[in-house]
């Protein structure tokens, strides 16, 4: 009897070591970065890569505080956040989504949409607590007249920076992370709008010194798409449950009548009565008429568009809804008429006096069928 000899496996040589889904590749790269920080550079190096930069001392009543502007250093933070945000949305897709689309059997083309409103609803309920405590704590919605007195608002507090970078981090690996999660071809062009939209408003914001208003407009918008998305997801549980979509077209037209007010307010009337008005990008200072009136057109035809396609989508949907309910009552009209004329005919020849209905010996049937 012949006996194979055993060979020792590694796990780092084995078909076992494999790298299974974009989780893994970044934390690959994360950590490649990390042992770079640790071992080749210098400590004040790698907190470029974790901490924002362009920090600046600034004097106030109480003695200095530490406030911070932009520059091109933020990419590379950036950079750095954006390879978290993949392990976090690798992590969230795994543990989380992925157990519960199992159990409710779906679809390919709902099993998309459901990870993609899971993946949003963990985002928009963060941000909208982040956002929520960063606008408290630091007065604007206790006072509205900060969103536009003192512009050029070019020095930001910690936590509003890093809020911004963070925010720009999520957007752009949402890019990679159409060809990650296999997203179909039909899809693409609609989340690439979505995408670009945020990224637009966001990068826009926070390099023309709009951050204020930028945070209490982004708190209005992601708790209307928080509400959204999960609305969505109750419906993929329970395709009855539709009454989560009717408070969410309720938030969502009340939210677009909300931005567009308070933008006219605070880029319209508020910067148009600050006395710094002038063009000086080195300052921070994009005051002028014509800058104003490109921010105004650009909101106001985001929102538009934004209106357009509820209101088109709610028409289809109001469509769909009326034709399936005038299917259902033309479904049970068949078989009244038929009783009807039976009750009605009497004798030996009535119901061969019927050019519609027909006598066979499994009962009534119309003309040419098969019994």
């Amino acid at each position: 009897m012949a006996f194979r000899r055993r060979t020792k496996s590694y796990p780092l040589f084995s078909q076992e070591f494999v790298i299974h889904n974009h989780a893994d590749i970044g934390f690959c790269l994360v950590l490649c970065v990390l042992i770079g920080l640790m071992f080749e550079v210098t400590a004040k190096t790698a907190f470029l890569f974790i901490l924002p930069q362009y920090n600046v001392s600034v004097p106030t009543a109480d003695g200095e505080t530490v406030h911070y502007h932009y520059g091109p250093k933020d990419l590379v933070t950036v950079l750095f956040y954006i390879f978290i945000t993949i392990i976090l949305h690798a992590v969230v897709q795994e543990y989380i989504l992925d157990k519960i689309s199992k159990r409710l059997h779906l679809s390919k083309v709902k099993h998309s949409k459901f990870n993609e409103s899971g993946q949003l609803v963990v985002f928009h309920l963060s941000s909208v607590i982040w956002c929520f405590y960063v606008v408290v704590t630091e007065g604007y919605l206790t006072n509205p007249r900060s969103l536009w007195e003192d512009y050029p608002h070019v020095y930001l507090p910690f936590q509003v920076k890093f809020f911004y970078l963070c925010q720009l981090a999520y957007w752009l690996h949402a890019l990679p992370e159409l060809y990650f999660q296999k997203v179909r071809k039909e899809e693409i062009p609609r989340q690439l709008q979505y995408i670009c939209l945020y990224l637009v408003h966001i990068a826009g914001a926070y390099l023309f010194n709009l951050s204020r208003l930028g945070l209490v407009l982004l708190l209005l918008q992601y708790s209307t798409e928080f509400l959204f998305h999960t609305a969505r997801l109750c419906y993929f549980a329970d395709e009855n449950n539709e009454k989560l979509f009717n408070a969410w077209a309720a938030a969502f037209a009340v939210t677009r009548l909300f931005i567009l007010t308070l933008a006219v307010l605070a880029i319209g009337f508020g910067l148009a009565r600050v006395e710094n008005q002038a063009f000086d990008p080195e300052k921070g200072n994009f005051n002028t008429l014509l800058c104003r009136l490109c921010m105004l057109l650009l909101l106001c035809a985001a929102q538009a568009w934004l209106m357009w396609r509820f209101i088109h989508s709610q028409l289809r949907h109001w469509r769909e809804h009326w034709s399936e309910q005038s299917a259902k009552r033309r479904v049970p009209a068949a078989p009244r008429l038929a009783a009807r004329l039976i009750k009605r005919e009497s004798g030996p020849g009535a119901l061969a006096a019927s050019p519609a209905l027909s006598v066979q010996p499994g009962g009534l049937s119309a003309p040419g069928s098969v019994s």
